[in-house]
């Protein structure tokens, strides 16, 4: 139980210092935190996937799905607006070289 306590506690903690962190990141750094998250989730889908190759109880095998759905959840949603984001800066032939739209270089 104590175990649970101090798992709780750290969560929580982690939380706070993390909505405080995020809430004040400027807009422009948005894409690029997302890609961080992104390797974040990974980490915590690996961590549920070697929780459940040992033998553990009910509960902790249900805090442990829990964390990889979700986990999983925000890994896909990740990708899906970084792809979006990315999508906004490809050029109108589709290589996805070059510059921004309505960007132009000195001299064009």
């Amino acid at each position: 139980m104590l175990d649970l306590a101090l798992m709780l506690l750290v969560f929580g903690v982690s939380f706070v210092i993390g909505y405080l962190l995020i809430s004040k990141v400027p807009p422009l750094l948005h894409t690029p935190l997302m890609s961080m998250t992104n390797a974040i989730s990974a980490v915590t889908i690996l961590g549920a996937v070697l929780l459940f190759s040992d033998k553990v109880d009910g509960t902790t095998r249900v805090l442990g799905g829990l964390a990889l759905a979700t986990a999983a959840f925000n890994l896909m949603g990740g990708y899906a607006i970084t792809d979006r984001m990315v999508r906004m800066f490809r050029t109108s032939g589709g290589t996805g070289h070059g510059r921004a739209h309505g960007t132009q270089r000195a001299g064009e």
